[in-house]
């Protein structure tokens, strides 16, 4: 599955969408050496760009009497707190899940998991509902067909 808006960081990070309905989403990212810190374990910032993008993508996701985002509304992260509980080795799979929204905010948690099952951080944040940016504009893959 592709992601709807071509995000450069997060194409040049290697994520995958995996799921992206009903205020949940999934997205996955199998490690590289240049994704890992000097322990050779992922690095913070990875697996924290992984649970932010992941909520963001719940946030956005349709679903809940209809109050979905995903018609070409986009999200900024407003506030995100994150623990981490073990080292990120392998594929690592993000589950993001939106808890509550209203028409210009979203709450929503995450957990990232090894390719072990075991629980590597998890992180709750709240994004702000947006139709543009002042910097610019959004690129938007039109196919949104399943690799």
């Amino acid at each position: 599955m592709k992601f709807q808006t071509f995000i450069p960081f997060v194409e040049h990070l290697g994520f995958e969408l995996l799921k992206f309905e009903d205020g949940e989403a999934e997205i996955a990212v199998t490690l590289r050496e240049e994704l890992c810190n000097s322990w050779s374990v992922a690095h913070g910032g990875v697996t924290m760009t992984l649970l932010d993008v992941a909520m963001a993508h719940a946030a956005r996701s349709s679903g809940r009497g209809g109050e979905g985002q995903s018609n070409g509304i986009g999200v900024v992260t407003i506030e995100m707190k994150t623990s981490f509980m073990r080292p990120g080795l392998g594929r690592l799979l993000a589950k993001g899940k939106r808890i509550h929204s209203t028409a210009s905010l979203a709450f929503c948690e995450a957990q990232v998991f090894d390719e072990k099952g075991d629980l590597v951080a998890q992180a709750s944040g709240t994004f702000k509902y947006l139709k543009g940016l002042p910097a610019g504009g959004r690129k938007i893959h039109r196919d949104n067909a399943s690799d």
